[in-house]
Parts: structure tokens; sequence; C-alpha cells
């Protein structure tokens, strides 16, 4: 396996899960700017990742398997904490959960076929805005005072609209191939 540094933003990706989370318990303003720089940088990662891979060529089977569930693990932790302390609404946060688990195990089913699905453009969005929503619902009030819980959870729903939408288009898309070769 080639070790570049796109599997290293990988890794990073996952290893400043437990700093985002963690920084959240560190009472007053600084938990939450910290919290939030932290889930800034691992979301930057997700970016800069792709980025280098895409551009330079540096694309591996390391990647190509580590990379999406790095995303899940850092978007699951950060929504379900954000449930936990009462930032955003549980509906939400479980259509988005349970869209992420089908999209995933479609992903496989067809990776079993030789069919790898790529990430379409309502995916990309639903990840921008998703990222938006969490940074803002980490940060809240914590930034100068500036109240963004409304802003965030806008791009809270915005981000689970893109995930149903997204999500229903990789299923209709790749029914008719499940169907065949079942």
């Amino acid at each position: 396996m080639v070790w570049n540094l796109p599997n290293s933003l990988t890794a990073l990706r996952i290893a400043l899960i437990p700093f985002f989370v963690g920084c959240t318990y560190v009472p007053g303003r600084w938990g939450l700017i910290l919290s939030t720089a932290f889930f800034g940088l691992a979301a930057l990662t997700d970016w800069a990742d792709g980025y280098f891979a895409r551009q330079h060529g540096l694309a591996t089977s390391f990647g190509r398997f580590f990379d999406p569930i790095a995303d899940k693990l850092l978007v699951i932790s950060a929504l379900v904490l954000l449930v936990g302390l009462q930032r955003a609404p549980l509906l939400l946060v479980m259509i988005t959960l349970a869209r992420e688990v089908m999209v995933m195990a479609l992903r496989e089913r067809m990776a079993g076929l030789g069919l790898p699905v790529s990430v379409s453009r309502g995916a990309k969005w639903k990840t921008g805005f998703q990222m938006t929503a969490i940074l803002m619902l980490l940060v809240q009030n914590g930034l100068m005072d500036i109240p963004l819980q409304h802003i965030g959870l806008f791009f809270l729903y915005l981000s689970t609209t893109f995930s149903l939408w997204s999500g229903f288009r990789y299923f209709v898309e790749a029914w008719p191939v499940i169907q065949k070769n079942n």
C-alpha cells in the first residue's frame, strides 16, 4: 500500500474526531470555539484529500475504501453529539443516518457487482450544507455572540433535503442493475 498525502489526511480526519467531541465538554466559549475549530479542520481534510488525490493522481484502494468511512464517522459523531447537546432535531439526524447507512450498503452491493457508484452533485451539495450546519450548530453563539443556531438549523434542514434527494437518485439509478443481478 502506498502511504501518501491524501491517505494521511483521511487518517487525520479520523484522529481529529475525539478532539472535536472532547472540546464540546470544555466549559465556556473556548470549548465551543475549539470544538468547532477541530471539526472545521477535519472537514477541510475531507475536501483536501479528494482534491490532492484527483489533481495529482494519488488515488489508492485505501483511500477509496477509508475516505467515505472517515467522512461518515466524522458526520455521525457530530450529529449524534449535536442531538445530545439538544442543538439538532433527532428526526433530521435519524433521516440523515438512515440515508448514509443505506447508501453505503448500496455502494457495497454495486462494488460487489464491479460497478462503483460515483459521488453525485447532489451528494456534494448535501455534504457542503451538512458541514456548514454542523459548524454553526457547534459554535452557536460562541463566536462574537453571533447567534448561529437558526442559520445552522436552516442548513441542517437543507442538507437533510439533499440527503433524501441524492439518496433517492442513487437508488433509482442502481435499481435496474440490482434487479438484473438478483
